[in-house]
């Protein structure tokens, strides 16, 4: 059984030793994984090895046991805190309650209270631990009904009865990646009327399934499951020529049906649709061409968009196409980004509309460019160049021209994105950086401070600082204030005191304590073995 750790923190060593050696800390399940002589020693040790406990005093020179709690709950809130001091006083326990402190224990520490207050801890620690195994028994149950979960997700986006703004988050949740510029529906109707001998129709509706899931959905990367006792396939696509090599391979996958499976199969194929919330139309018009056969006879590929009268697209669907574009600017790969522009310029070309429509609506597209790249702060010169006649020359721009150009136009205002995101957060430590060389020798300097500075909370200021650094930001202060100080040593003739203050020591005791813990000699020695 492992071992919860434990980290003491008392500036009395012998303090601690008497704890440990009166407590058989591993018969009741706990394992001291160290200890320090005041809360910056503590948090140097939390941040190579996170306990689970610390146990902690509070009256400790350069960070009380207060303010290490404070510390550590900011950035490290899965620790438990025990605090033990000599003091008595309300101020000191409301503090302690206000930080979620697991005990305050009044010294002397009795060892039997001791114990069994870690015994009531570790049943805590047990139970919690118990919750997050249950939690992983639910997520392994949850990963066992995904496929049921999708193919149910499947069926209401077809049906149509998934709100579009709940998208997303369904896709999310059931682990489903629908990133393909267009999509069409194949419904596969399999006759229960015709069936041959021997042969019940459940049967021969799953044979006929598996030969459309090995010859049609795999053979297109698509999804496949069954509704309304139909199979559905819900094929991804890039072009309207996928649509018409869809529509003959599904005619050869018919005639395939009945040779293998002496199955009679209409296949319905529904227009493409450039957005998932889409999809429903395709799957109705799929599910109609599938009723043509009563027209045209059954065991054949009806395409719906070949059997009714074609109609104007309406600014709507361009609208919805370039929504579905700037949203790719701001959140997908230019990969995407580029597929995206060819769709929007897909359906802006489509047929019947006339040529002075098809300039209306490219005009539009521009100026809806340039309204999106204000309202991000992007600027436009390095997207769309100096040229006054831009509206002219887009105008007339054939399909192949438009559809480069706004790849490109969109992928520029994705990289200005992208860099100002990026280095929005190499500001944010830049910044503290900056700000700790003007004032390392502010002695009230903490990670507060610099947070109340920037506006930014203490473990999102830690997380982020140590990501860009390599280095805590207490690390980094103290590194920068030796480096400061070993200047002065050796440049200057300015007393050891004179020189903490400078760096921002009001203590110079902790001052040489420090020092000598990272060069391994006293700032005096260190000035004389270099003069």
């Amino acid at each position: 059984m492992s071992l919860y750790t434990v980290l003491m923190v008392d500036d009395e060593e012998n303090v601690i030793r008497a704890m440990q050696k009166k407590i058989d800390w591993e018969s009741i399940g706990f394992r001291i994984m160290g200890y320090a002589h005041n809360g910056i020693e503590a948090l140097d040790l939390v941040d190579q090895e996170t306990p689970d406990v610390v146990l902690t005093d509070i009256k400790m020179p350069y960070m009380d046991g207060l303010e290490l709690a404070h510390n550590l709950k900011a950035m490290y809130p899965a620790v438990r805190i025990l605090i033990f001091s000599g003091f008595d006083e309300f101020e000191y326990a409301k503090e302690a309650i206000r930080l979620e402190v697991e005990e305050y224990i009044l010294k002397p520490v009795d060892a039997d209270e001791l114990q069994r207050i870690f015994v009531k801890l570790k049943a805590s620690l047990d139970h919690e631990m118990d919750e997050k195994r249950n939690v992983q028994k639910l997520r392994d149950y949850y990963m066992e009904s995904l496929p049921l979960l999708q193919e149910n997700f499947f069926a209401s986006l077809v049906d149509g009865s998934v709100p579009e703004q709940e998208i997303t988050r369904f896709l999310s949740d059931y682990q489903i990646t629908m990133d393909s510029p267009m999509y069409t529906v194949v419904v596969v109707h399999t006759s229960t009327t015709q069936l041959p001998e021997g042969i019940s129709a459940v049967l021969l509706t799953e044979s006929v399934r598996r030969l459309a899931a090995e010859h049609l959905a795999k053979k297109w990367n698509a999804r496949m499951f069954t509704h309304e006792g139909n199979t559905v396939i819900l094929v991804p696509c890039v072009s309207q020529d996928d649509v018409t090599r869809i529509t003959d391979e599904a005619e050869s996958f018919c005639r395939l049906a009945r040779h293998v499976s002496q199955a009679v199969v209409t296949i319905g194929i529904g227009k493409a649709c450039g957005t998932i919330a889409e999809i429903s139309e395709s799957y109705h018009g799929a599910r109609e061409a599938v009723s043509y056969r009563s027209l045209y006879g059954a065991g054949k590929a009806i395409n719906i968009a070949e059997i009714e009268p074609g109609e104007i697209r309406s600014s709507d669907n361009t609208q919805k196409r370039l929504h579905q574009l700037f949203k790719a600017v701001k959140m997908s790969t230019a990969e995407t980004v580029r597929a995206q522009a060819k769709a929007c310029v897909d359906e802006m070309s489509a047929g019947g509309m006339s040529l002075s429509m098809h300039r209306f609506m490219v005009m539009e597209l521009v100026s809806s460019l340039y309204r999106f790249a204000i309202s991000n702060r992007i600027d436009t010169e390095p997207v769309f160049g100096e040229d006054e006649a831009l509206f002219r020359n887009v105008t007339n721009m054939d399909a192949g021209q438009l559809r480069e150009w706004l790849g490109g136009v969109a992928c520029k205002m994705q990289e200005q994105i992208q860099s100002k995101r990026e280095d929005g957060e190499q500001t944010f430590v830049t910044k503290a950086v900056d700000y700790v060389r003007d004032n390392y020798g502010d002695q009230e300097l903490t990670i507060d401070k610099i947070c109340g500075i920037l506006g930014v909370s203490a473990a999102y200021f830690s997380t982020t600082f140590k990501k860009e650094t390599g280095k805590t930001f207490i690390n980094y202060l103290t590194d920068y204030r030796m480096e400061q100080a070993v200047q002065r040593l050796i440049e200057e003739d300015d007393k050891t005191y004179v020189i903490a203050a400078q760096v921002g020591y009001a203590d110079p005791a902790y001052f040489s304590y420090v020092f000598k813990k990272k060069f391994g000699v006293s700032p005096t020695r260190y000035r004389s073995e270099r003069k």
